[in-house]
């Protein structure tokens, strides 16, 4: 569902764009004359990774000033799309996700960069093969996130959490619950995201989250649904209408295991320099449904892009190239950032962020055998992506049964989109 454009989102935008333009000259360059890059950007203050990769490209590149536009991240999508269907000449984009990429491109708005992507070694490279549209690029990957099993360690104990299939992982989960009332511990902690029971079902089964077929969905439901029956997870219903976050599930020691995207690390770093987060936590594979010695999860990589009607388009296309390679990515996996961009010494960094548990099941859980895109490109996405994410909220709260929901998912979609 798109949200509408009110006035009070419109000003952030307004006002960081005056800001970024305030030191510049009519020729788009700085009084000293470094030549002006504009970036879209969401969240600046509290999304580190871009002051990160802008600090260390102008101290590559003197001669450009990059400055970024401060976007809520909550209406990214729509303001960057109302930005370029009004043609602002804003240099660089930041992809925030797939299905943006591929409208923007389709539409025309972005520059090509498959010369770029020609020179690349791809094989260090995550996420990139998700930026192919019929055989050309308009974006590279800087950031590849994937889901893994975050858990506190002192409530874990000795259990091995290195391959966990997820009947193992219902064990422990009732396992590590205790107690009752405001002193009730559960075993694990399912966020109210569809993904967290559909994407990775998708995954690991291989079954379209497109397709109108949801059959596939029905075993990783039953799992999520017999946990809550067995009361080792917060009921969906109560974190839903509670909006609880998964964050504060793990720190306060409310939950032994949640399964979150690896974002999450940076995170829980930062807490815990602020003497916010005391908690002693480490990360695992995603569990499986057959310990087969390899690891499917899924996850999302974050690109950058060139605006077709970009001013300094040539200063641009330097900064994207720059900011999804080894030295974009060595200042990124410096504050737990996960690169797209991979290679041991990269990961050698990421492992030495202060805080970043550093133990053998933490760095198998960084290695995952497959990463599958979170969902699947299409002009029907969007649609889709609705139908299943409100049929979820009705399957998990118990307001229709696993069946009836998984029924609703193929009606509605071969109905009402395909």
């Amino acid at each position: 569902m798109k949200l509408k454009t009110s006035f009070a989102a419109v000003v952030p935008l307004v006002v960081a764009a005056s800001l970024v333009t305030s030191g510049c000259g009519a020729g788009g360059s700085t009084s000293d004359g470094r030549t002006v890059v504009r970036i879209a950007v969401w969240d600046y203050e509290k999304t580190p990774e871009f002051k990160a990769l802008i600090d260390g490209f102008e101290a590559k590149n003197p001669t450009i000033d990059v400055q970024p536009v401060d976007i809520l991240a909550e209406s990214y999508s729509d303001k960057i799309t109302t930005m370029l269907a009004g043609g602002d000449t804003v240099d660089v984009l930041t992809m925030k996700n797939v299905t943006d990429y591929a409208r923007y491109a389709t539409r025309g708005q972005l520059m090509p960069l498959s010369d770029q992507v020609a020179k690349l070694p791809q094989e260090s490279y995550a996420g990139l093969k998700d930026f192919d549209l019929r055989g050309e690029y308009y974006a590279l990957p800087y950031r590849q996130d994937f889901w893994v099993l975050f858990y506190n360690k002192k409530m874990v104990g000795e259990e091995d959490m290195s391959k966990l299939t997820w009947s193992q992982y219902a064990k422990l989960a009732k396992q590590f619950t205790k107690g009752s009332g405001s002193d009730k511990v559960y075993g694990t902690y399912l966020h109210v995201w569809r993904s967290v029971v559909q994407a990775i079902a998708s995954a690991q089964t291989g079954g379209d989250q497109l397709g109108g077929d949801y059959t596939f969905l029905k075993d990783q439901y039953t799992i999520a649904l017999d946990l809550q029956k067995a009361k080792a997870t917060l009921p969906f219903s109560t974190a839903f209408s509670q909006n609880i976050t998964y964050d504060s599930q793990l720190t306060t020691g409310k939950a032994a295991m949640v399964p979150m995207g690896t974002w999450w690390a940076a995170a829980l770093l930062a807490e815990k320099k602020q003497g916010k987060n005391p908690v002693d936590w480490g990360m695992a594979p995603m569990p499986q449904i057959t310990a087969d010695g390899r690891t499917t999860t899924f996850g999302s990589p974050t690109a950058f892009a060139v605006n077709k009607k970009a001013r300094h388009a040539e200063a641009a296309e330097k900064f994207v190239t720059w900011a999804s390679g080894p030295e974009g990515a060595d200042a990124v996996a410096k504050i737990g950032i996960v690169p797209a961009y991979t290679s041991g010494e990269i990961m050698d960094t990421f492992f030495s962020v202060s805080g970043m548990p550093d133990d053998a099941v933490s760095r198998k859980a960084m290695e995952p055998t497959k990463v599958q895109l979170e969902m699947p490109v299409s002009d029907k996405t969007s649609d889709i992506d609705q139908i299943l994410k409100e049929e979820h909220e009705l399957v998990m709260s118990g307001e229709k049964s696993l069946d009836e929901g998984i029924e609703e998912m193929g009606d509605r979609v071969k109905n009402d989109v395909r």
